[in-house]
């Protein structure tokens, strides 16, 4: 019986810094229930919201203890009853877990599990929930962006901003996009943007008012409002939206900005998605594999008893340079 296996998981016991996430090694392997998927995980996303939800100051908290994660990639180990969109062995991909990715074993529900193509490695297929399916919410289901506009990805090198830009380019758009390194702005191009800006430089978004001519940019995607907001209101055009992504803290704006433009600021967050966006935002991606452009790009990789360290340098490092992952 599986019932009797264990495996090795980050446990979670209290809210804090990177250092509550310790490596347990006599955890039991969760069984599937009904409509469930038991996964043998191979890679496990690392996302900013999971250090968030750790340090106890989202707006969600889980019931201690528990296991972070959402977006793992692995190989079906069994299904509970009901299942039949995937099967034992198959290679797949989540969006959200039951039980916590950062572990050997992981159980989600069938409506979260997609397949993995044969074109995309296990740290890639663990690259593409959280991101990919925010990106795709921002853009679409809020900023409702048209082929022909121009979209500023602010923060573009790290999970969301690749996905974003990547997206972006298969959909139309002109692709602005911002990053804080050397190595972070050609990442950016290389994966759809047409232009790319350093965040860091003074005077940056000068350089980005006139790359549009003065016009401006119609939708911004922002990782991290509550340093960007206020500029972000006056890079808009007219009619312009800006899709909240990140924030680590508040803001002082000024609403006139709004005004003048008649533009939008809009919270983005997947945990609303209904289930006909999530099927619409999936067959979107699923071309996008096929046609190759959908290719998430991994960062830096940790083992699993380095969880710690992931989440210090998701949140300190100076600059993104693609997805962070945890490889078992």
């Amino acid at each position: 019986m599986s019932g009797s296996r264990l495996m090795r998981a980050i446990r979670v016991s209290e809210f804090g810094g990177p250092s509550v996430l310790r490596l347990s090694s006599d955890v039991t392997v969760p069984q599937p229930e009904h409509r469930q998927v038991l996964i043998r995980v191979h890679a496990c996303g690392v996302n900013p919201v999971e250090t968030y939800i750790r340090a106890g100051t989202y707006s969600r908290k889980p019931t201690l203890p528990y296991t972070p994660g959402s977006d793992v990639a692995g190989v079906v180990d069994t299904v509970g009853e009901g299942v039949t969109a995937v099967k034992v062995g198959d290679r797949v991909f989540t969006t959200a877990t039951v039980s916590g990715g950062y572990a050997e074993y992981a159980v989600a529900t069938d409506d979260c599990v997609y397949k993995l193509p044969a074109a995309l490695d296990f740290t890639q297929g663990a690259a593409i929930g959280i991101p990919y399916f925010t990106a795709y919410r921002a853009l679409l289901h809020k900023a409702h962006a048209k082929a022909g506009e121009t979209v500023l990805i602010h923060g573009a090198s790290g999970g969301v901003g690749v996905a974003a830009c990547q997206l972006s380019r298969a959909l139309g758009l002109r692709v602005l996009g911002t990053a804080g390194t050397p190595e972070g702005m050609k990442l950016v191009l290389n994966n759809g943007a047409h232009l790319t800006f350093n965040h860091r430089e003074e005077g940056y978004t000068d350089k980005i008012m006139e790359a549009t001519e003065g016009r401006g940019v119609d939708v911004i995607v922002e990782m991290l409002s509550n340093v960007n907001l206020s500029k972000d209101l006056q890079m808009l055009a007219y009619g312009g939206r800006v899709t909240i992504i990140g924030s680590r803290g508040p803001i002082e704006i000024n609403p006139r900005d709004t005004m003048i433009k008649e533009s939008s600021i809009m919270g983005v967050a997947l945990f609303f998605s209904t289930p006909e966006e999530k099927k619409e935002c999936a067959a979107l991606l699923y071309a996008g594999m096929e046609a190759g452009w959908l290719r998430p790009v991994i960062g830096a990789q940790y083992p699993l008893d380095k969880a710690a360290q992931a989440h210090h340098d998701i949140i300190e490092s100076p600059g993104a340079t693609g997805k962070i992952v945890l490889t078992m």
